[in-house]
């Protein structure tokens, strides 16, 4: 269940906030709920119960994505989950003091936040009635000074007096599955054809089919987050790149665009350093540019794995020391690691069938040594890399 109207009201009395308190002291655990719930039922209603143990839950898991803010906000679950990471969001409202921003499908409020608390003039607009009024519970706790309001983004006209739009349409089903086709999105991309704007952001599926993108003449911007791929925005008006991969990494940010130019890279076997490009870089086709950089060679034009011959010099990229490589055969594999004592094994697969549970199952290793196989294609021939285990950065 989410919250009502109702629900929000009473967790603002005093009554509410004290049993907000008072479960934030509690242990929520699934083993210790039933026990709590049972105590509750003395003082509180099934509806104050549920309302006030469901945003105790939710601000534990908010933590992560919201500090101590957390404790003083509202959510749901399914905006909380779509919740941009903090160094995103951060990112996101670099350079808008002084904007007039418009946040489309703004939910419960929390890139509405970001932007002002980056200086922008925000306003919200949102067609759920309860994640506005959520929306206005959590700019008014943080002291930020927000417009929200109840609107529906299939009907926005005059735009004139907003510098930008930010766009969120929901990209989960009802029940929670995820949507990649943008012309599914609720409401659908196309729309922000009909909004006449100077600038604008939307966000996107991570996956989503570059294809469907191409009528929109933008740039798509592909963003990681210590290695794993967060987020997708495209931008209007296109910038000077088609594609951007942008990473995030210890608090620094890394740019590289795509600018639509071809990578001229050979193919050649393993040997040296096996190479994973980032994931933003591969999102945003630039595995080839990243190789032809660092003077590696690709093992096959479909797979983005690439090799150095020395240790690669650059964040775009993890690597691993390669020790030797071979055609792949379960039986001669098992007997090779076998030879070299390998009793701990880390699987990596990109381009085979194999799951890395599968092999170390089939494998059944038990020597004193590690080391890390990566399954394969060269040239379009399945293979298996042994690697040292240790990752080098």
């Amino acid at each position: 269940m989410s919250l009502t109207l109702a629900d929000i009201t009473f967790l603002q009395s005093d009554e509410g906030i004290e049993l907000l308190q008072n479960l934030a002291e509690q242990d929520l655990s699934q083993a210790n709920l039933l026990t709590l719930i049972t105590k509750l039922r003395e003082s509180y209603t099934q509806a104050q119960i549920h309302a006030g143990v469901t945003t105790a839950q939710l601000r534990q898991q908010a933590i992560a994505k919201f500090a101590d803010d957390a404790h003083y906000l509202f959510f749901t679950d399914d905006a909380l989950q779509q919740a941009s990471d903090p160094y995103i969001r951060h990112y996101r409202s670099q350079n808008v003091t002084g904007l007039r921003i418009l946040d489309v499908c703004c939910g419960i409020g929390t890139d509405s936040i970001a932007f002002a608390r980056a200086g922008a003039i925000v306003r919200g607009i949102d067609l759920d009635e309860t994640r506005i009024a959520i929306a206005n519970h959590n700019a008014d706790k943080l002291n930020l000074d927000i417009e929200f309001a109840i609107a529906d983004a299939t009907q926005l006209s005059d735009l004139s007096e907003f510098d930008l739009i930010f766009f969120d349409p929901a990209r989960r089903t009802a029940d929670g599955k995820r949507i990649y086709d943008v012309q599914s999105y609720i409401p659908p991309l196309s729309l922000i054809q009909n909004w006449q704007v100077k600038r604008m952001m939307v966000k996107l599926s991570p996956g989503v089919t570059l294809e469907q993108l191409h009528p929109y003449d933008a740039t798509v911007e592909f963003i990681s987050m210590e290695g794993d791929l967060k987020e997708a925005i495209l931008h209007l008006p296109k910038m000077d790149a088609d594609y951007r991969a942008t990473m995030i990494q210890s608090g620094q940010i890394l740019h590289w665009d795509n600018d639509g130019e071809e990578a001229d890279v050979d193919i050649a076997e393993p040997t040296g350093w096996l190479c994973e490009p980032d994931s933003s870089i591969l999102r945003a086709n630039l595995v080839q540019h990243l190789a032809q950089s660092l003077n590696g060679t690709m093992l096959d034009p479909t797979i983005s794995y690439f090799c150095t011959q020395n240790h690669p010099e650059s964040h775009w990229a993890r690597a691993w020391k390669i020790r030797e490589w071979m055609p792949f055969n379960l039986k001669k594999l098992r007997a090779r690691l076998r030879q070299m004592d390998v009793g701990t094994l880390t699987v990596k697969k990109r381009g085979s069938p194999i799951t890395p549970e599968e092999l170390i199952r089939k494998l059944k290793l038990k020597g004193s040594q590690s080391a890390t196989v990566i399954l394969t294609r060269y040239d379009e021939m399945p293979i298996a890399i042994i690697c040292d285990d240790i990752l080098a950065v």
